[in-house]
């Protein structure tokens, strides 16, 4: 009998060292194959939670994973950058961002944390030009005309501006700041608002991403002065740069992903070529473009110099325009 009892405690001691081996090893399997978060800080419907759709169903395909678009809107887009940061660094939990990362960082004197060493850059997956668009009213049509009206005239024009503190905004501000004119901003609750009285003739000039107002330039509701980037866009090919005026002048929005700081360095490139494989693939190249973006998919590297840059860029604009945040 005790020999039994003998043979059992031996049996019972090794089905748990068994047991306890297994879960073990199924830990890793079980969080491989657990859903992928991408958190997005805006509302959904936008350009930032259409690229993460986009990119994120392409970046389930190619890793075998689901891969879940969470928004988390609010304080523009630090609700969702918080989580992130916090999160642990096991690439479940990554993070769509958008230019305000960078804007962030100097309009806000109290970020609850650091918007480059608590995140790990992945792939800036697309930059998206704006337009400087007025209502038909106005008798300038081009930026040397608006710039000679602006200084005959200060502080007579008005800027409409769909969010404080945004890429768009901060267009109108550096816009001033290189022509050296004053133009009155009038904030509104969001771009649709904003568009509708630009469209009414309640103001006159706004910054606009290129898809919210293409249609109306086409159709002739609104006149487009000129655009942000360097050169011309494909979608607008008659609108001049303003750089083509004002030389140097560029403003475009980015959108970019990230995961927490200290990434493994395999999770990683696993992470961001999925990433650029998914930007540089036909159909998520098409989607980007019809959002009137640039598919861009460059290294986590060269994403991390970018953001470096960029925070410094937009520190002096935001200094200049004394924005602060809603």
């Amino acid at each position: 009998m005790r020999i039994h009892r003998i043979a059992l405690a031996t049996w019972l001691h090794a089905l748990l060292v068994f047991l306890t081996a297994f879960q073990a090893q199924a830990q890793p399997l079980i969080a491989n194959n657990s859903p992928i978060r991408i958190l997005v800080g805006a509302p959904a419907g936008g350009s930032t939670d259409t690229m993460a759709r986009v990119i994120g169903q392409a970046m389930g395909q190619q890793l075998g994973r689901v891969v879940l678009v969470e928004n988390r809107p609010g304080a523009g887009g630090n609700l969702a950058a918080e989580l992130v940061a916090r999160a642990a660094p096991d690439g479940q939990t990554l993070l769509m961002s958008f230019t305000s990362h960078a804007i962030n960082a100097s309009l806000y004197p109290h970020l609850p944390f650091d918007p480059v060493k608590d995140f790990t850059p992945l792939t800036m997956v697309s930059t998206s030009p704006s337009v400087l668009v007025a209502h038909p009213s106005l008798s300038a049509n081009n930026i040397k005309e608006l710039i000679a009206f602006a200084k005959s005239k200060p502080g007579q024009l008005n800027f409409a501006i769909g969010a404080l503190g945004s890429s768009l905004h901060l267009a109108g501000e550096a816009f001033k700041l290189k022509a050296g004119v004053y133009i009155v901003n009038i904030p509104y609750r969001g771009t649709a608002p904003a568009v509708q009285d630009l469209l009414a003739g309640q103001v006159e000039l706004m910054f606009a991403a290129v898809g919210n107002v293409q249609q109306h330039i086409k159709s002739g509701k609104l006149k487009a002065l000129g655009v942000t980037s360097l050169h011309r866009l494909p979608n607008l090919p008659d609108v001049p740069a303003i750089a083509d005026t004002l030389p140097g002048f560029e403003s475009s929005a980015w959108f970019g992903l990230f995961a927490p700081a200290k990434l493994p360095p395999e999770l990683l490139r696993t992470w961001s070529d999925a990433a650029r494989f998914a930007v540089n693939s036909p159909e998520v190249k098409r989607r980007i473009e019809l959002e009137g973006a640039t598919p861009v998919g460059n290294s986590p590297q060269e994403f991390s110099k970018f953001l470096s840059g960029d925070i410094n860029r937009w520190r002096e604009v935001v200094k200049f325009s004394g924005a602060k945040p809603e």
